[in-house]
């Protein structure tokens, strides 16, 4: 109990002493603050904008199609014992015969090209099949199964090509994770960017203190002793820093809503940017503390190193 009371007041006096020299500049720490905030929104913002897109894209629902086109040799009793074999790959898709006489009908009647058509002479289009599968309620599901389904259809005897209306979805998919590379690779570029900062923030307080810290050095302080008020100084530091970005970001979500929700409105949608939840802004006052901590800790032991 006593080493742990001893503990708190050795804490309690280097956040006060922080405070102390604090309070002699404190347009210094104002406008640190705002240049590390600044710093902090850019990935701030785009977590936000991850965190409210990502569970939007698991969440289309999807009826993925596959079109079979037949070869233009193909007989017609060929073409229909196939129903058979492609069922058995994709036993509850519903499946549908078009004929190479149906499919052209259906052209004419949602064309204009019939004059076109008519001077073609001879049928271009082939025999097809159609499958609708199930219904799926997330797009990460997709990949492996249509993979495997396409791959099994195309080496179906006389089917010449198969052709997928999902591909989108992988796109979209393959779309996010490479925002979530470059998100990734650049909040670590500006966390570094936050460490110089901070380091050379508390490099010019140890200057300014320098002679106090030989004083406290000539009668006994420790180097914890002395270190601890730089800790704290670069701590509440960044985590001020980072409660001015996610203010920054609040404050802009709401133009920013309203002018998507003109946009939304052209396709039946209500979607907003939603701000992140406690938990995720916990965890990012965590980690601006820790790269607080990091940048005061480096300044401090390559400044104060060489004092006896």
């Amino acid at each position: 109990m006593k080493q742990l009371l001893k503990w708190l007041r050795q804490h309690a006096f280097a956040c006060s002493t922080m405070l102390t020299h604090l309070r002699h500049a404190p347009g210094s720490f104002v406008l640190n603050v705002l240049v590390i905030a600044l710093v902090f929104t850019l990935p701030f913002a785009g977590l936000t904008l991850l965190d409210n897109i990502k569970p939007v894209s698991q969440q289309i629902t999807i009826t993925p199609e596959i079109s079979l086109f037949l070869a233009m040799d193909t007989s017609q009793e060929d073409a229909t014992a196939l129903a058979p074999e492609i069922r058995k790959i994709v036993p509850n898709a519903k499946i549908a015969f078009i004929p190479r006489k149906k499919a052209l009908d259906m052209l004419q009647k949602k064309s204009d090209l019939s004059d076109v058509l008519t001077t073609l002479g001879d049928n271009p289009l082939p025999d097809s099949y159609v499958l609708q599968l199930e219904t799926l309620d997330n797009a990460d599901h997709i990949q492996i199964d249509i993979e495997n389904i396409e791959k099994q259809l195309s080496a179906l005897p006389h089917v010449e090509n198969v052709q997928i209306d999902s591909n989108w979805i992988k796109r979209l998919a393959a779309l996010l994770h490479i925002f979530q590379i470059a998100f990734f690779m650049l909040a670590g570029t500006l966390a570094i960017v936050v460490i110089a900062i901070i380091f050379n923030t508390i490099r010019l307080q140890i200057l300014t203190q320098l002679s106090e810290i030989e004083v406290s050095k000539l009668v006994g302080a420790t180097d914890a002793f002395i270190h601890r008020p730089f800790y704290y100084s670069g701590i509440l530091l960044s985590v001020s820093s980072a409660g001015a970005a996610l203010t920054i970001v609040m404050l802009a979500l709401r133009p920013l809503n309203q002018a998507i929700a003109t946009f939304a409105q052209l396709y039946g949608s209500s979607f907003q940017i939603m701000p992140l939840d406690p938990l995720a802004i916990s965890v990012l006052l965590v980690t601006s503390a820790a790269l607080g901590f990091l940048g005061a800790m480096l300044s401090v032991k390559y400044h104060l190193r060489n004092i006896p």
